[in-house]
């Protein structure tokens, strides 16, 4: 006799989100939330600042980027922008890229980090170490937690 299982209810991956905080790479003291949802068939992200001095103003929505592998060319990558915030489309849309071409499967990003505290007032090279900060967390809690 074969068990059938409800659709729905199997799953190869942890649907339990995953959350956790590392610092900017050159402001220590401004931390990078991530909140990662692993799915069978996807994985969902997102990300927020937060720096160590308390502040009353909460942090703008930011942007979400739907991106998904192009199986007839895996160099170009496809996405689509969902919700839209001019100041951190560029890198929301760049991370959801990379990370549906390195994973090869759809990616959703959630991004409303602000490199306004960091060191020195959120250059490029503030904002690719970031990025590749980001990177490397995800990719590696995606390879610890399966």
């Amino acid at each position: 006799m074969t068990s059938s299982i409800p659709n729905g209810t199997a799953s190869i991956a942890s649907t339990k989100p995953i959350e956790i905080a590392f610092p900017l790479p050159r402001a220590p003291q401004t931390n990078i939330h991530l909140q990662l949802t692993n799915n069978a068939t996807s994985v969902l992200i997102f990300l927020t600042t937060t720096s160590g001095e308390s502040s009353t103003t909460s942090a703008p929505l930011g942007s979400f980027v739907y991106a998904m592998p192009n199986r007839t060319s895996p160099s170009n990558t496809l996405s689509t922008p969902l919700y839209t915030h001019s100041g951190n489309l560029d890198f929301t849309t760049r991370l959801a890229k990379l990370l549906a071409r390195k994973l090869a499967r759809p990616v959703y990003v959630g991004n409303s980090i602000s490199f306004a505290s960091a060191g020195m007032g959120g250059t490029v090279e503030e904002e690719m170490e970031g990025f590749r900060r980001c990177v490397e967390v995800i990719t590696g809690l995606l390879e610890k937690n399966g």
